[in-house]
């Protein structure tokens, strides 16, 4: 896991049990961060390209890829960016935005970390954002298999019980059932060669979720997190990965002198086995990833 420390450095995820027959998905993004680094050395640019990447794959659960709410229809979607130069934006809920990452970047010029729903949509108006790809076959298929999951009597998210997705409906159309869940965050974490770090997250949300739902991706120090000694971006359940401050915790450790593979294993091990958990790191001296499930990923150095 060691990588040489003058090196920049890129790791990225396409959200932990994803199929790992995607990883080549995760290899080209990494391969366009690097050459990003080349370009101008810059850790958040080089994060960005890598996300945005994924988020036109449409294999992911993100961007292009994002799952479709129970209506069948809605997709909302959360990103964030940050790095050691102080830039911080993140957006939620977000609907008909091609590259949300994009926006979150954008968001960060503003007066403002957090733009959300309407608003934010308007902003990437303003701004000549490219609207979302039209619902794809691969979406589609997606969501009829989870409405098929969530018909029957095993629990989609661990420990929540299917019948209150019915209960707390809260979309315009009546729920209609029926017609592989999806919990999964995009992410890439970077350190440049001038010694900088970067982080940059995008989700299309979990499947199942009630309208407006917002995950851990656009919270600092939950999906997400940078400072001077790292970067770490996390991927799995959010509400679960919420209530541990995951990103914020591993990068605590590190703060200990704990070592990067060590903290982001300790912080996988935090969580029951039945929940999907990963993370993806990068350190001064290290990049790694690590998961309970299947987790596409690729880890790239410059030489």
């Amino acid at each position: 896991m060691s990588i040489n420390q003058q090196a920049g450095a890129v790791v990225v995820h396409g959200g932990v049990g994803s199929s790992t027959d995607n990883e080549d998905g995760c290899v080209l993004a990494a391969r366009r961060a690097l050459g990003q680094l080349e370009a101008n050395g810059n850790a958040l640019d080089a994060a960005i390209i890598a996300v945005a990447t994924l988020e036109d794959d449409g294999r992911f659960n993100a961007g292009s890829g994002s799952s479709l709410g129970l209506d069948g229809a809605t997709i909302e979607m959360d990103a964030s960016i940050m790095d050691t130069r102080g830039h911080l934006g993140t957006v939620a809920c977000v609907r008909d935005v091609k590259n949300p990452v994009r926006l979150a970047r954008a968001i960060a010029d503003t007066p403002h970390v957090m733009l959300a729903g309407e608003g934010a949509q308007q902003f990437a108006r303003s701004l000549g954002m490219p609207a979302s790809e039209p619902i794809s076959d691969h979406q589609r298929s997606e969501h009829r298999q989870i409405m098929k999951e969530l018909a029957g009597s095993v629990p989609l998210m661990p420990g929540i019980d299917n019948r209150l997705f019915d209960r707390f409906w809260n979309y315009k159309t009546p729920l209609q059932l029926p017609i592989s869940k999806a919990c999964d965050t995009v992410g890439a974490v970077v350190r440049g060669p001038d010694g900088h770090f970067a982080v940059a997250c995008s989700s299309g949300g979990s499947a199942p979720r009630l309208l407006g739902r917002v995950g851990d991706s656009p919270i600092i120090g939950c999906g997400f997190y940078c400072g001077s000694l790292g970067a770490i971006a996390a991927t799995g359940i959010g509400e679960h990965i919420i209530r541990h401050l995951l990103a914020r915790t591993v990068y605590g450790w590190l703060e200990q002198g704990m070592a990067l593979e060590q903290a982001l294993r300790r912080g996988v091990d935090l969580f029951d086995k039945d929940v999907d958990i990963g993370l993806i790191g990068v350190t001064k001296t290290e990049a790694g990833a690590y998961a309970n499930q299947a987790m596409p990923h690729s880890r790239m150095t410059q030489r």
